[in-house]
C-alpha cells in the first residue's frame, strides 16, 4: 500500500475511532439501565475485552516479555484512566465529562515542563491559559466557584490527568506494537475497574440484572471499543502526523455533546459551551507544530 493511501485509511481509522468513542456513553448508560450500575457495567466492558485479548497477549508473550517495562505500566495506567473515564458517564453529565477528559493538553504540558523539565513553546504555554480559562468558564456557568460538582466530573478530570501521564510515559520510552499495547491497555483497565465496583456506591438505578441484555452488550462494546479500535487507533497514530491525530479525535467532543443532548436531554448552557469551545481551543494549539529547539516539548 502506498503512503498516499495508508494516510487516508488512517485518517478514516482516526475519524471513525473518535465517531465511535462519543457514542460511547450509550452502552455505558444502557447496562446500567439493565441493572450493571455504577462501576459494573465498565467491568463487564473491560473484561471482556481482556478475555477476547487474551489469546493475542499469550501468543505474543515473547514481545510483550521483551517489551519496555515502563511502557507497559505506562499502557496500563492509560487503561485505567479510560476505565475511570467510563465509569463517570453513570455519575455525570455526557458532555461535561468529555470536555474535562480533553483537557490533556494542560496536563501534558505541564508535566513536560516540570516533571521532565522540557522547554515550553509559547504556543504551549498559550494552550495552559486557554485551557485553564475554559475548565473556569465551563464549571463556573452558574457562578459557583469553578470546580467538579459531581462524582462524574471528578472522575472525568481525573481520568485526563491520568491520561496525560500515561501518554507522557508512553511518549519518552520505547514503543510496542499495536496489538501488544490493546493487551495491556484493556487489562489495566478491567483492574481498575475492579477495584472502582469494590469502592464506589451505585447511582440509584440499578436493577435486577438483565444478564444477557448486560453481557452481550458489554462483549460487543469490549470487542468494538476496547479491542478493535484501541488496535487500530494505536496503528493510525503511528502513521500520522500527531497534530493531525489530535485535531481528527475531537470528533468525539462533537458526537459525544450532540448525541447527549439528542437522546438524554442533556443541553449545555452558553456559557458552558464557551468554555468548551477554549477546551477544545487548548486542545489545538498543544497538537499545533512549533519548531523543535534542543530541549523543547512539542
Amino acid at each position: 500500500m502506498d503512503q498516499d493511501r495508508t494516510n487516508r485509511l488512517a485518517t478514516m481509522v482516526v475519524i471513525g475511532t473518535g465517531t465511535l468513542w462519543g457514542l460511547y456513553w450509550l452502552p455505558v448508560r444502557h447496562l446500567a439501565e439493565v441493572g450493571l450500575d455504577g462501576a459494573w457495567g465498565t467491568v463487564a466492558i473491560t473484561l471482556s475485552a481482556a478475555l477476547l485479548l487474551l489469546p493475542l497477549a499469550i501468543r505474543r508473550r515473547a514481545q510483550l516479555m521483551a517489551a519496555d517495562r515502563v511502557t507497559l505500566a505506562a499502557l496500563a495506567l492509560g487503561g485505567a484512566a479510560f476505565a475511570l473515564y467510563s465509569v463517570g458517564f453513570n455519575y455525570g453529565r455526557v458532555a461535561i465529562i468529555i470536555l474535562l477528559f480533553f483537557l490533556t493538553p494542560v496536563w501534558s504540558t505541564l508535566i513536560a515542563r516540570y516533571v521532565l523539565g522540557w522547554r515550553t513553546p509559547p504556543l504551549r504555554l498559550a494552550a495552559i491559559a486557554v485551557g485553564l480559562a475554559g475548565l473556569a468558564t465551563m464549571l463556573g456557568a452558574e457562578g459557583e466557584w469553578p470546580l467538579p460538582r459531581t462524582a462524574g466530573e471528578w472522575m472525568g478530570l481525573a481520568s485526563g490527568i491520568g491520561w496525560s501521564l500515561a501518554t507522557t510515559g508512553m511518549r519518552v520510552r520505547r514503543p510496542v506494537g499495536p496489538v501488544e499495547a490493546a493487551c495491556i491497555f484493556a487489562f489495566g483497565a478491567a483492574l481498575a475497574s475492579l477495584v472502582m465496583a469494590a469502592l464506589l456506591p451505585g447511582t440509584g438505578a440499578a436493577v435486577t440484572p438483565d444478564w444477557p441484555r448486560g453481557l452481550g452488550t458489554a462483549a460487543v462494546t469490549g470487542a468494538l471499543w476496547w479491542a478493535l479500535s484501541m488496535i487500530g487507533l494505536i496503528w493510525a497514530s503511528s502513521q500520522l502526523d500527531p497534530a493531525r491525530t489530535g485535531i481528527l479525535l475531537m470528533a468525539e467532543v462533537l458526537i459525544g455533546s450532540a448525541t447527549a443532548a439528542l437522546f438524554a436531554g442533556e443541553h449545555l448552557s452558553g456559557i458552558e459551551i464557551l468554555g468548551g469551545a477554549m477546551v477544545l481551543a487548548a486542545g489545538v494549539l498543544e497538537v499545533w507544530p512549533v519548531k523543535r529547539t534542543p530541549g523543547q516539548s512539542g
